[in-house]
């Protein structure tokens, strides 16, 4: 594995840290307060290349690889996870899968202006009665001449509420199953789309969810993406690019946990010493540091891994899986951590840490829960399919 950084990825990381250092830290404790959408900061990052890291120069993206997404996704999550959230939707979920499976004209029409920071996307496969298990899925789409008529409502979409496009999964086939799943390019702003409650959620908080309802909605058959029956694979090839993200964002969460720990820890003092000195709170900060730097192999080997997909069609899947759990289990220990350390003050909303233990958690549920990757880990090592 060679860890050895270009040029661009380091250019990119450090922007990528000045952007949020200097814009996102600011505004980071009001919006995660608000719950608002960060439309100003967001619409900024798109302007910086963001919004579209590995989506070509053509279709208004900066052109760069994998390993360049998730360092600039690490730099984000260690000031602000909500705003990490938004960047890994729209570079992972949405933009991604157009890309690979959609037409020239899906991609000058909707990735181009997601990229740029111009327009929000979003990803509809999660339903009321219907998570891990998508094939159970109750909305439905019929074909209607050159159009499909979309019925049913879909939760817990990411940007949902600010979302000009969605990315949308629902059966045009029941009977069978999974495989009847179908792809759409939904745009909002058509009669028959109907946005439901922005969720008040424990964290990442400014990226905003919400549920929506297709009433009738008239879906030309060209939003199509792929073919018919194709929409479950296309789902879980989306869901391994997107998993490398989130353990990104978990990263930069644990990552934040860990340095305001050590600079706590070197300032603090108890019994007429820096806390530091106290074998107790060494042994959290060393178990720390190890599972920060495992959780970022994993993730540039599942980097690379996607890096090497592009030309061998290879799926990446268990070190998908594999980085997303171990990263975001990471983040929950290290938030766990670093809030005994810093005791009551990190209870309080004087400090950030409060802020990383309630954002630690999401990473662990959305994009397959950690009870899913050790699913998928286990049955790729075994053959099952």
């Amino acid at each position: 594995m060679d860890l050895q950084l270009t040029e661009e990825q380091v250019m990119i990381r450090d922007a990528a840290r000045a952007f949020a250092q200097n814009e996102i830290a600011k505004v980071a404790a009001h919006y995660d307060e608000s719950g608002e959408f960060p439309y100003e900061t967001v619409k900024k990052m798109g302007q910086l290349g963001f919004m579209g890291i590995e989506v070509p120069e053509a279709y208004g993206g900066a052109g760069l690889d994998t390993i360049a997404y998730v360092l600039a996704m690490e730099e984000i999550d260690k000031v602000d996870a909500a705003h990490g959230t938004i960047m890994s939707v729209n570079n992972s979920l949405f933009c991604y899968p157009i890309l690979k499976y959609g037409t020239e004209t899906q991609k000058q029409n909707y990735v181009t202006a997601v990229a740029t920071g111009e327009k929000i996307g979003a990803y509809s496969l999660t339903e009321p009665m219907s998570g891990s298990d998508a094939a159970t899925m109750r909305s439905r789409a019929y074909r209607q001449g050159d159009h499909y008529v979309i019925n049913g409502a879909k939760s817990w979409v990411t940007n949902g509420p600010a979302a000009d496009f969605v990315l949308l999964f629902t059966m045009t086939d029941p009977e069978r199953g999974h495989r009847g799943i179908t792809a759409f390019i939904i745009e909002t702003d058509q009669p028959g789309f109907h946005r439901g409650r922005t969720e008040d959620k424990l964290g990442v908080r400014a990226s905003a969810t919400c549920e929506i309802h297709y009433d009738n909605y008239r879906c030309p058959v060209e939003n199509r993406l792929g073919e018919e029956g194709e929409g479950f694979k296309i789902a879980m090839t989306v869901l391994d690019s997107g998993r490398i993200g989130i353990a990104a964002q978990a990263l930069g969460i644990a990552g934040a946990a860990y340095e305001a720990s050590l600079k706590y820890a070197r300032e603090r003092e108890a019994f007429g010493q820096a806390i530091g000195q106290f074998q107790g709170i060494q042994w959290k900060l060393a178990d720390m540091k190890c599972r920060l730097d495992a959780s970022r192999l994993l993730i540039y080997q599942a980097a690379l891994a996607k890096e090497a997909a592009k030309t061998s069609g290879a799926r990446f899947t268990t070190e998908a899986a594999m980085a997303k759990l171990f990263a975001s289990e990471t983040a929950m220990f290290c938030a766990h951590q670093a809030l005994q350390i810093h005791a009551g003050m990190g209870y309080s909303k004087e400090m950030p840490i409060e802020r990383y233990f309630r954002d630690a958690k999401i990473t662990e549920i959305y994009e397959g829960t950690s009870e899913i990757q050790r699913m998928v880990i286990a049955r790729n090592e075994l053959g099952l399919r």
